[in-house]
């Protein structure tokens, strides 16, 4: 119990710090307007999947933000582990969060039925 806690704890602390370290260190503009949505840490707080999504549905753009997130995971992991107080900072990989994506897609069709 005590670990899932831990873990739990830390995500939202990656999340929080993530957040800013791409709002203000992050120089890349194919990184901006990104928004981080979760982070899941496993057990052994070893490996950190941070969710992201961005507003734009284009293919090409989303190749251009992992490309972004892929250059500054560097950068990150590095400012992650001065700010955070702990042994060893995760490795860290980024996932697009489709879940938002999702989201809008069921808006525009209940829209769509509601004019109908």
């Amino acid at each position: 119990m005590a670990r899932q806690y831990r873990s739990d704890r830390l995500s939202q602390e990656i999340e929080k710090e993530v957040s800013d370290i791409l709002r203000r260190r992050v120089r890349d503009p194919r990184v901006d307007g990104i928004t981080i949505t979760g982070v899941d840490v496993t057990g052994d707080l070893q490996q950190a999947k941070i969710f992201y999504s961005i507003l734009s549905d284009k293919a090409s753009d989303d190749k251009k933000t992992k490309e972004g997130l892929e250059k500054a995971s560097g950068l990150i992991r590095k400012e992650l582990g001065s700010r955070l107080s702990i042994y060893k900072t995760p490795e860290l990989s980024f996932v697009r969060d489709e879940s938002v994506q999702y989201g809008d897609k069921i808006d525009q069709l209940l829209n769509q039925l509601n004019k109908d």
